[in-house]
């Protein structure tokens, strides 16, 4: 229950629903164990008018007293149906406040999940998979909408009326009472044992599901690999394992949650079998009234359900408890990427300096830079080249602040970066990544994406930029057609020119192009540098390749190697220094033939 105190500031939030809830609740008990009252006296007062009918049953009166008699059920009867009704009305009232509250709270604590998830930065995305987060935000959080909902509202519910029951029983007979409640105590004591072993069998089944879930997020992606291996049965195979294993641990918990409800039956009928026989005992003995006995039958009759819903209940609170458990451990997760508290927000220039940093990543151990420095003036094109796992990427990652440096700075128009705000000096910075990531969206709003508030002249110039203008105008709805999960209608190159229109949009004073032109041919390549020259005149621009771009003359190229500069200079001093730039240019021209 511990791990339900996170979920406070919910019903703080909607005290007022919550409040009236408990008063609906009070409110259709009154009129439930009323009930019990009015056919107490009835019975009551029919068995004594009967006696009295049988000493006049041959007088001119005994049809008069059997009217009467009829008069008096017909009325009671109307009376119970009524209070049966006005139950009705306020247990409506009821769920529509603390069911309804339930959704309300599950809808804050999904958006509350969802704003932390987008808070975390990269390593922690890099370190769990996505069909964990999925599972947490989805199946977890309807597991915790059971407790604030449904299990609350039996609880209250069990309470109040346990309450006003045992007291109208105290009222008749306290003797009695203790009779029929004892085997109340030796079912909390079961209900403690198995709730324990739930608890501990919930937190294995929820983990399981998340792999579960994982593993057919992992298969439905990359479901063109599976296709093109013909590994459809060994993945079908390998999810069949896992799903065994999460069935296998679902059935033996739905083994130890079914050895309530038969309790709960056992416990009842103890009960109503103590209230036939003592109560007639005390019945005999003339301490209570035949109508008493019924008064306690019905009160146990309106235990029933509450109590053999303690059970489930209490499944349902030791299943949120583990499921809430798993949505805190994300959601105390500190971002190590933050705004400082007096962040600077600045227009940017384009000044870029590296100062002797040095990185290197948490999750595997590799280093990727080594005291690296650079300095770039707005405007100039910096071209960084290097083998894969170079650590240019890396410098991109830096740049955006993904990650932060273990030594060294990193500086915008002489600004240490860590002292900027983050969501100011990023929508400053346009990124075409190495991974072109598209939303099943349009093709218009996946241009868009770089600049919510772009115009669609804005739209269709970014795309000619990229050379993409005259393959969209193929599609079957032009800038409306809906490309598919990840872009998968499009061709590789198409997805790059895409994701590269989507940072020109924005026209920033900094862009990063991390081997955004891998996927292109050279006739397509050589049009877009053409398209940019001229748009980039005044934009500092790092090129991040693993080829060398003949058709521009970058101020500065850089030669990675290990997370260190190898080579640095313009493309007319590294041919001079006959090093390894001067190797690849040679490669490449002389490859050129051949594409």
């Amino acid at each position: 229950m511990k791990k339900l105190a996170s979920l406070n500031k919910y019903f703080v939030k909607y005290k007022w629903r919550l409040l009236s809830g408990i008063l609906f609740v009070s409110i259709s008990n009154i009129f439930a164990v009323v009930s019990p009252v009015v056919v107490r006296n009835v019975i009551d007062q029919v068995q004594e008018n009967i006696a009295g009918y049988h000493l006049i049953t041959d007088s001119k009166l005994a049809d008069a007293f059997k009217d009467h008699i009829f008069s008096m059920v017909l009325w009671n009867s109307l009376l119970l149906l009524g209070l049966a009704l006005l139950r009705g009305v306020f247990m409506f009232f009821m769920r529509q406040t603390i069911i309804v509250m339930s959704r309300f709270i599950e809808y804050d604590q999904k958006n509350e999940i969802y704003d932390h998830y987008q808070q975390l930065n990269t390593q922690f995305y890099k370190t769990h998979y996505t069909g964990d987060l999925m599972n947490r935000i989805a199946e977890d959080v309807s597991r915790v909408r059971m407790y604030t909902g449904p299990s609350l509202m039996y609880s209250i519910n069990l309470i109040v009326l346990c309450i006003m029951s045992i007291w109208g029983m105290l009222r008749v007979s306290p003797m009695l009472t203790i009779y029929v409640v004892t085997p109340l105590p030796i079912l909390a004591i079961s209900i403690y044992i198995v709730n324990s072993i739930i608890f501990r069998k919930s937190e294995k089944i929820q983990a399981q599901l998340s792999g579960l879930t994982t593993t057919a997020q992992e298969s439905y992606s990359g479901i063109r690999v599976i296709k093109s291996f013909v590994q459809e049965k060994n993945m079908l195979g390998f999810f069949n394992n896992t799903s065994e294993e999460y069935k296998k641990s679902a059935i033996n918990l739905s083994l130890t949650e079914a050895i309530y409800f038969p309790a709960m039956n056992l416990f009842i009928g103890l009960s109503m079998l103590s209230t036939v026989l003592i109560g007639g005992y005390f019945a005999i003995k003339g301490t209570i009234s035949v109508g008493n006995i019924a008064e306690f039958v019905i009160y146990i009759n309106l235990l029933m359900f509450p109590i053999s819903s303690i059970g489930w209940v209490a499944s349902m609170i030791q299943r949120a408890s583990a499921s809430q458990k798993r949505i805190d451990e994300f959601l105390h997760t500190e971002p190590a990427i933050v705004t400082p508290g007096n962040a600077v927000k600045q227009p940017l220039k384009g000044k870029i300096s590296f100062r002797n940093v040095s990185f290197t990543y948490p999750h595997t151990g590799i280093q990727a830079l080594k005291n690296f420095s650079l300095d770039i003036i707005p405007g100039e094109k910096v071209a960084i080249i290097g083998r894969t796992g170079s650590g240019k990427s890396t410098l991109a990652h830096m740049l955006l602040r993904m990650y932060d440096a273990d030594t060294g700075d990193v500086l915008l128009d002489d600004t240490n970066i860590k002292k900027l705000d983050l969501h100011d000096f990023r929508q400053q910075v346009a990124y075409a990544p190495q991974e072109a990531y598209l939303f099943s969206d349009t093709v218009y709003n996946n241009i868009k994406f770089g600049l919510s508030t772009a115009t669609e002249q804005q739209v269709k110039e970014a795309a000619r930029l990229a050379d993409l203008g005259k393959d969209i105008e193929t599609l079957s709805n032009g800038y409306e057609t809906v490309i598919g999960e990840r872009g998968v209608m499009l061709s590789g190159g198409q997805k790059q020119r895409m994701v590269l229109a989507r940072a020109l949009i924005k026209n920033s004073p900094i862009l990063l192009m991390d081997e955004s032109l891998s996927a292109v041919d050279t006739k397509t390549e050589q049009t877009i540098l053409h398209n940019l020259s001229a748009y980039l005149k005044h934009t500092s621009t790092i090129v991040i390749t693993h080829r060398i771009f003949t058709s521009w003359a970058f101020d500065k190229i850089l030669v990675l190697e290990d997370g260190s500069i190898t080579e640095q200079g313009t493309h007319e001093q590294l041919m001079e220094l006959n090093g390894s730039y001067a190797a690849l240019y040679r490669h490449q021209v002389e490859a050129a033939p051949e594409q």
